[in-house]
């Protein structure tokens, strides 16, 4: 199996890339971009969740108690008091931090249940609900969050199964086949327990009407296909001030139609032209 630092890395790299696409489709607000980054690199490495007494499950659980502790806080901000909103961030800390570690660690074994894609598809389903309903994000952004979770997730099983090929001996290791399965055909009560785990939280989960409209979009694969590759193939146009020299003096250096910046985002309101009045002009003049 892979280590901890190169799933973190690969899982960095890959919800960066599909980080990187979803900026350029405009697909979501700047200011959700990061939240659904992390979801993806966490689901790079949730699957060692059930490591027992490992550094890994410490660092996983440490983590999942202070987002799901702040999640709470800040979904109940103003329902509460003060001492109420304390007694509830630091009972989730703690709760999640030694008692669902202690539950966890009983009911589990390492690459069971939680290295399957049925595990997958529940870690999703929760990103999309914890999104929706505790931090309060749009049903758009929140099965977008799922979406980098199953990706970084899948990253993670993906990646088990390649070290479990020894390519300099040429051999098979005993572990393969272990990490990527569909569910846990060893312990069907576990892989039970899953499922209506699973279906729980799908009834749970936001309306996907939105996701479904935006990625279904005509308009956002067309934008994908024109900003695949730069106009021209002139690469890093905006650095030309660098690589080239300045026009002469007193000539401006016309931009190119093929060069120009692909508009992206919500339309603006039209600008008001010379010789145009405005309203609080038309008002005078009445």
């Amino acid at each position: 199996m892979a280590n901890f630092p190169t799933h973190i890395a690969i899982g960095t790299v890959v919800s960066g890339a599909l980080a990187t696409v979803t900026t350029a489709a405009n697909l979501v607000a700047p200011e959700n971009i990061v939240a659904v980054t992390l979801a993806g690199v966490l689901g790079s490495v949730l699957p060692d969740i059930d490591l027992k007494d490992s550094r890994p499950a410490r660092a996983m659980f440490a983590g999942l108690a202070v987002f799901f502790s702040f999640a709470v806080l800040f979904g109940l901000e103003r329902k509460y008091s003060i001492a109420e909103m304390l007694v509830l961030w630091l009972g989730t800390l703690v709760f999640v931090r030694y008692v669902a570690k202690e539950l966890f660690a009983r009911f589990s074994y390492h690459r069971g249940i939680w290295h399957s894609v049925l595990a997958m598809a529940f870690c999703a389903f929760v990103t999309a609900l914890v999104y929706s309903r505790l931090l309060q994000r749009d049903e758009g952004v929140a099965w977008l969050a799922a979406g980098f979770m199953s990706v970084g997730y899948l990253t993670h099983l993906i990646l088990d199964e390649i070290y479990s090929v020894d390519v300099m001996d040429t051999r098979i290791k005993a572990s393969f086949g272990t990490a990527l399965k569909l569910v846990d055909a060893k312990h069907w009560g576990h892989t039970a327990v899953m499922a209506a785990a699973t279906v729980l939280a799908f009834l749970a989960t936001p309306p996907t009407k939105s996701f479904m409209e935006n990625i279904t979009s005509h308009a956002l694969w067309s934008e994908l296909h024109q900003r695949l590759l730069p106009p021209g193939h002139r690469w890093f146009q905006g650095m030309a001030w660098v690589l080239e020299s300045p026009p002469p003096r007193g000539k401006a250096s016309a931009v190119p139609a093929a060069i120009a910046p692909i508009a992206t985002g919500s339309i603006g309101s039209a600008p008001v032209g010379e010789g145009q009045a405005t309203s609080g002009e038309d008002a005078t003049k009445r």
